[in-house]
């Protein structure tokens, strides 16, 4: 009888382990359902960056509009008869190293 009770509570033991600890336990279903959470949010972060890259490719495909945005915006590019006006940050003016 002391052998079946040591042998049952050995295999009580064993099973509390794997359900603690072990593969599969809850620890380790907890971590990865918020690995997944995680991952889910970084996807959908991607997802919405990929469509608005997808429609800044349609626009600069489909027309000049988008061309001559985009080198308005990343060259300064203006047309003929208009004025270009830049407008400095106080701040920087006075100390352009300082920030560096």
């Amino acid at each position: 009888m002391k052998w079946l009770l040591a042998i049952l509570t050995v295999m009580l033991l064993v099973t509390q382990y794997r359900i603690w600890v072990g593969e599969g336990s809850f620890a380790e279903v907890t971590r990865l359902e918020r690995q997944l959470s995680e991952q889910q949010q970084k996807n959908a972060a991607l997802e919405r960056e990929n469509r608005q890259l997808l429609r800044e490719v349609r626009s600069l495909k489909e027309g000049t509009d988008g061309v001559e945005a985009k080198a308005r915006y990343d060259l300064g590019l203006i047309k003929e008869g208009e004025t270009l006006f830049i407008f400095l940050d106080p701040d920087e003016q006075n100390s352009p190293r300082e920030k560096e």
